[in-house]
């Protein structure tokens, strides 16, 4: 099970992945995960793999606020899509989950994000941001 472990110190030196060009900010990560329509979203997806208009459907979030959460989960790596075709040749995409785990650990250099991915074994895969305290 490949990692992302997030870490700011100093905060403006994000941490990318290996496999594309992402860049991972611990402060952004946690902003968006705090955000109340982020939680209803990764609620609704949980083990589910679901459309756009099922998420919404799920959730009650409006159109434009789910697609941007969407989007933003999908920059952080968190959420992944694909593309779906239903035998009437209709396709939308599906949305799930892209991740196993995400952990928040606090300790005296400040805290640190970790997410674990399911799709790959590989320590190398393994990210990390940390916010430090601030200095008074």
């Amino acid at each position: 099970m490949a990692s992302t472990h997030l870490s700011t110190n100093p905060p403006e030196s994000p941490v990318t992945d290996g496999a594309d060009s992402r860049e991972y900010d611990a402060e952004s990560l946690l902003e968006l995960l705090g955000d109340e329509y982020t939680q209803q979203v990764l609620a609704a997806l949980g083990d589910n793999s679901l459309t756009g208009s099922e998420l919404i459907d799920c959730t009650g979030v409006s159109k434009a606020t789910a697609y941007r959460r969407l989007d933003d989960l999908q920059d952080a790596g968190i959420v992944e899509s694909a593309l779906h075709i239903d035998p009437g040749g209709h396709h939308c995409e599906q949305y799930r989950l892209a991740v196993d785990e995400l952990a928040i650990s606090f300790g005296p250099d400040g805290f640190d994000v970790t997410i674990d991915n399911p799709e790959t074994d590989s320590p190398a895969d393994k990210e990390s941001l940390s916010i430090a305290p601030a200095d008074d």
